[in-house]
């Protein structure tokens, strides 16, 4: 790592990707523990991940480089993001696992930086709403997507079952992604209209605010529901 290391640099997608250790680029395996973590253990919550994927597919030549020299533009991206939907795969299929044989321990766990209740509570009542289909659309939506395998496992979603939408869901959100940051950055630089490289902030926070609105809008429903 660089010696003016910061620690807001975790924040920042861009750092895993390109990242380097005795200088070999390691960003291809960082992204793929990632993708891994934030779906399939409950303290991977704080991971990025829709930006991460998205930032993936403009760096896809970075990223795939250390691992395997594609020379084929497409095949390389679609190489990648099969890698990426194979590690959300067996990141659901661990939580799956864990809320299966452990889950309702964590009704009873306190809150603490790593685990908050409430976000287990929110992906039960998602989870409820929209049956199966939720496994699909919990991969779209930060910190659901993280604990809805679990709370698969705990409601014992039949596995084949779970399987089938956790396959669907893992290589839609990959391929959608990371398709989509690799051609919208290309087709953008080539018209010269901007280079997302350059403007990765704002990459970031508007995927944020994407994914998330969501989230905020159903909560706020839900409390002028409460409210009336």
């Amino acid at each position: 790592m660089k010696e003016d290391f910061h620690w807001t640099q975790l924040l920042n997608p861009e750092f895993y990707i390109n990242l380097e250790i005795a200088g070999h680029h390691i960003g291809i395996y960082v992204v793929l523990f990632i993708v891994f973590a934030e779906t399939g253990l409950f303290a991977g919550f704080f991971l990025p991940g829709d930006s991460l994927l998205f930032l993936s597919g403009i760096y896809s030549e970075t990223l795939m480089q250390e691992l395997i020299h594609i020379e084929n533009e497409f095949t390389n991206v679609a190489v990648l993001a099969t890698l990426v939907g194979i590690a959300g795969i067996i990141g659901n299929v661990f939580g799956y696992w864990f809320g299966a044989k452990s889950g309702h321990f964590l009704y009873s766990k306190q809150d603490n930086f790593w685990f908050k209740k409430k976000y287990l509570i929110q992906s039960r009542l998602f989870f409820e709403k929209h049956g199966g289909r939720a496994i699909i659309f919990a991969r779209f939506l930060p910190i659901i997507r993280t604990f809805a395998p679990i709370v698969a496992g705990i409601v014992q979603m039949p596995k084949q079952k779970f399987m089938f939408y956790n396959i669907i869901s893992s290589f839609l959100w990959s391929f959608v992604l990371i398709f989509a940051g690799h051609y919208l950055y290309t087709y953008l630089l080539e018209r010269n209209i901007i280079d997302l490289k350059k403007n990765i902030e704002l990459i970031v926070i508007g995927i944020i605010v994407v994914s998330t609105a969501p989230l905020v809008i159903n909560s706020i429903k839900n409390k002028m529901k409460a409210r009336k």
